[in-house]
């Protein structure tokens, strides 16, 4: 035999039985002493051989059809990858937005706290002011009680 030949090897498997009754068709088979029917198991066994038989034309075809295919799939890897780069400048035009919102809401927070410490600060001074103002008071009342509880 060439080289060249490829063999193929078929192993067909049938097992004839009768499935009148429903409910034991699928049960596994038990061997008994008192089956009547048994289940019969046929095994073909073929062997084929191909031989390939080729032309010049057909191998050729073949080859035409092969650098076909391949241009096909190359076309499909420069779209996805076209597309790949499309969708990475969109995602990066998105974060660029995201972070520029991301500081305008930093700087406006930090104007917010900013007032505020200024309102604490001013807040602090009147209290102080009072303070001042309350103890110069103290000093005037003459009796004992009224400044205690003017003190504390």
């Amino acid at each position: 035999m060439e080289e060249s030949e490829k063999r193929e090897l078929q192993l067909l498997f049938n097992v004839a039985i009768s499935n009148d009754d429903p409910a034991n068709a699928c049960k596994p088979f038990l061997m008994t002493k008192d089956q009547t029917e048994q289940p019969q198991l046929d095994l073909n066994l073929s062997m084929s051989i191909i031989t390939p038989q080729m032309s010049a034309s057909n191998e050729a075809d073949s080859n035409l059809k092969n650098v076909q295919v391949l241009k096909q799939q190359a076309a499909e890897q420069v779209r996805l990858a076209a597309l790949e780069r499309v969708y990475a400048e969109r995602m990066r035009e998105l974060a660029r937005r995201e972070l520029e919102q991301a500081e305008k809401e930093f700087a406006r927070a930090k104007m917010i706290w900013e007032r505020a410490r200024e309102e604490v600060e001013k807040v602090e001074s009147m209290k102080m002011i009072a303070t001042r103002r309350i103890s110069s008071t103290c000093v005037e009342i003459t009796c004992q009680n009224c400044r205690n509880h003017f003190q504390s």
